[in-house]
């Protein structure tokens, strides 16, 4: 019998949400990561550290100090007092994982504390720096942000090997600089020219420098450099997920695997919809629309790296580590039909087999799921020029890009055009874009609405879905505003007031996707039982 090397197991990587390492770290490096590792080459990919509240997080009061830095000298105290409780708070995990060796000489604790010690000092001092100024450049906002990842990584390899796993660091805050050179200039030009073939090139130094720990494991950072427009500008809070993709397809994994606080990917938010049923596995386009439409599921960039790389992407939950998950899978994509071609969908083999979303071993017959995205706002803009429609469109996404705001949903005629857009950070965006728009036309502005989307594999092409989801919003009463389908061969966009929101997901949920109520589940089975 031939004993497997550690060189010869297949590549895994792991990537920790920062509220999961606050919670279980001692789970996580006391089980998770070593019973895994039995059987793999493992990189563990960490967010910044979180508590139970995401806005007391590491990233958020980062995020904090960067604000109090640019109101100048006045918030000079507050300021060093924020730094100072991030500082003692990662400190404080540091000591009850050593709690026992603090007693002794214990050269791992008394390193790694140095180095928080050390990189909190240097935070302070860049940003008393830019105190003076009043302002922070997009690039030096991400170096602030980068110390979150930078101390949870520090902090997971001291745990790692104080349970006697090796385990090393991997700092990439400097990862883009490496690749693409010093100058800003030539990095965003890098960005514009290579489009997503840039973060290939960045995943090359990524995978060279995860060699480089030999038999350790790789704590790498989720902050993966600074980028020329800003990381949170250009990819956004989700740039961890990203840099766990890049990391398994710079080693080319097996799998990928997002440890989160839930079950995996549901047929509907279960916090709103009691009844939901956790998929067994979805395809990377249902992925990718659920997420956009407001599942919070998986970074869309980290979709395209996985999709292209053929990578299997596995959602578990650290409080359940031994069960299955969501296996979300990237060739079970859908091909490509000529528009008005109706046929009998079939679904990739192995997808979806499981519940009641399949018939037989390959058929689906309902659509996955349905999900919805609040802070909605729909705009309608009638012309009153003579504008072809071409010219009214051309105006319309001129200003809309000149604000900032992208759009969701779209619906046009001759001399209107309808929007969906999300509400964007800057509250005098709307203002400015509704001043822009009348210019031209008659604009209307409603607040408080909703997408809800329908999300399934090949849906485009199965009769009567729009009919049901309908027929299901008028038996509840639900006004529709706005509807989208064909841009996307897996969806169904509708747009409802906020208020009829949960209604309307309850009614799609139980009417179209066809999965009864927690109630109608209870009275079946006294049927059956009686």
């Amino acid at each position: 019998m031939v004993a497997v090397t550690s060189m010869s197991k297949p590549w895994l990587v792991q990537k920790y949400g920062g509220t999961s390492l606050g919670k279980l770290m001692d789970t996580i490096c006391g089980s998770i990561i070593p019973d895994y590792a039995e059987k793999h080459r493992l990189v563990v990919v960490c967010s910044a550290l979180s508590g139970t509240i995401k806005a007391k997080g590491t990233t958020s009061l980062l995020l904090e100090c960067i604000a109090l830095s640019e109101l100048g000298a006045d918030a000079q105290e507050q300021m060093e007092e924020l730094v100072h409780l991030i500082r003692d708070s990662h400190l404080a995990v540091l000591d009850s994982i050593f709690e026992a060796q603090k007693s002794s000489a214990c050269e791992l604790y008394d390193t790694t504390k140095s180095q928080i010690v050390k990189e909190c000092e240097v935070l302070k001092k860049f940003l008393l720096a830019a105190q003076i100024v009043g302002d922070l450049s997009p690039r030096s906002k991400d170096r602030v942000i980068s110390l979150g990842e930078k101390m949870a990584c520090l902090i997971i390899a001291a745990c790692l090997a104080n349970k006697g796993i090796p385990a090393r660091p991997v700092i990439l805050d400097d990862v883009v600089s490496a690749v693409f050179g010093a100058s800003s200039d030539d990095q965003a030009a890098a960005l514009d020219r290579l489009g997503s073939r840039f973060y290939h090139a960045v995943a090359e130094e990524i995978g060279t420098r995860i060699r480089d720990c030999g038999s350790a494991i790789p704590v790498v950072t989720g902050f993966f450099g600074i980028m020329p427009n800003s990381l949170i500008q250009t990819v956004g809070r989700g740039y961890s997920d990203l840099c766990a993709a890049m990391c398994a397809v710079a080693v080319g994994a097996a799998e990928l695997q997002i440890w989160k606080e839930v079950d995996g990917i549901f047929t509907a938010d279960p916090r709103k919809i009691p009844s939901a049923q956790l998929l067994a596995s979805v395809t990377a386009d249902e992925a990718t629309e659920l997420t956009y439409y407001g599942s919070e599921v998986i970074h869309p960039l980290t979709m395209d790296q996985i999709r292209e790389a053929n990578i299997f992407l596995r959602l578990k939950n650290v409080f359940k580590p031994h069960n299955e998950g969501t296996l979300i899978d990237p060739k079970a994509t859908s091909s490509i039909l000529e528009i008005g071609q109706v046929k009998k969908v079939v679904s990739p083999p192995g997808v979806l087999l499981k519940n009641d979303f399949t018939v037989g071993r390959s058929e689906r017959r309902r659509p996955t799921a349905v999900t919805v995205k609040d802070d909605v706002f729909l705009i309608h803009v009638i012309c009153n020029r003579n504008t072809k429609s071409g010219g009214l469109l051309i105006q319309v996404f001129e200003r809309l890009e000149r604000n900032n705001i992208p759009v969701d949903l779209i619906a046009t005629s001759e001399r209107n055009v309808s929007l969906a857009v999300h509400r964007p950070g800057n509250a005098s965006a709307i203002l400015r874009l509704k001043e822009e728009l009348e210019s031209f036309g008659q604009v209307a502005i409603a607040k408080n609405m909703s997408i809800v989307t329908i999300v399934g594999h090949k849906m485009r092409s199965q009769i009567g879905v729009a009919n049901d989801t309908l027929s299901a919003l008028a038996a509840a009463n639900v006004n529709i505003h706005l509807i989208s389908q064909g841009a996307s061969e897996i969806s169904i966009s509708l747009v409802v007031n906020a208020d009829d929101a949960t209604t309307a997901l309850n009614a799609i949920h139980r009417d179209v996707l066809k999965i009864p109520t927690i109630e109608e589940s209870r009275f079946r089975r006294n049927v059956l039982a009686g």
